[in-house]
């Protein structure tokens, strides 16, 4: 069975409705180059390979944070997602909620993707992202924090999108015996995410043909 949980290609696209014709038509190519395309989104400890990243590129966005009951006990995951593909460029899962967790996930987004000074980071008033550590953290990064208006949920509609989508397709499918277990799955949750499930806002494409097809645009625009 884990060796089962283990892999990416074990996770079924639930309730993506007709996204699934999509992937049909796309054909077998996405899982002949599995391989190849992960180190290029950073995964299993690889490099990023670098690409162009254009000043305009700026958006980014985290929290809310999703809960996650296990067996011995409560489970906390913090993201980063950009604006642009809908991918998730960063991720921690830990058995607190405090600023170090938040951290953890901008940090990797931060190394993998190598953004731009003055990406803007948005997030919601939470005590993790008004903290000092987080301020001198961004700031050390060349970040600019973009805080959410107080009680209004439309700020973060993006990041509640994706909790609501990885606890329908993983997180409420199994019982979760530790934070292990949870954040094994969830690994390999995100790289199907990333690279394999379609998003109606980006025209059905993955985050991945989003990044690589607006890469392949920048560069062939005349300077």
């Amino acid at each position: 069975m884990d060796a089962v949980l283990d892999s990416p290609m074990a996770l079924h696209p639930r309730g993506q409705g007709g996204r699934l014709c999509v992937v049909m038509a796309g054909g077998g190519d996405e899982v002949d180059h599995l391989h190849g395309l992960l180190p290029v989104l950073g995964w299993f400890g690889g490099r990023a390979r670098e690409t162009h990243r254009p000043q305009d590129r700026q958006g980014a966005l985290a929290r809310p944070n999703a809960y996650i009951k296990t067996w011995t006990g409560w489970a906390y995951l913090a993201t980063v997602i950009d604006l642009h593909t809908r991918g998730l460029v960063g991720w921690a899962i830990a058995d607190h909620m405090r600023t170090d967790l938040v951290i953890d996930a901008l940090r990797m987004a931060v190394e993998t993707k190598k953004p731009a000074p003055g990406v803007i980071f948005h997030s919601d008033r939470g005590s993790q992202y008004t903290s000092q550590q987080f301020v001198d953290f961004c700031a050390e990064h060349k970040i600019r924090r973009s805080v959410g208006r107080t009680g209004s949920c439309f700020d973060n509609a993006v990041a509640e999108s994706f909790n609501a989508t990885y606890k329908k397709e993983l997180v409420h499918t199994r019982p979760w015996p530790s934070i292990g277990h949870l954040t094994r799955a969830s690994r390999n949750w995100f790289i199907y995410y990333n690279l394999f499930r379609r998003h109606s806002t980006i025209n059905y494409l993955t985050p991945f043909e989003k990044e690589v097809g607006w890469t392949k645009d920048r560069r062939t625009t005349p300077q």
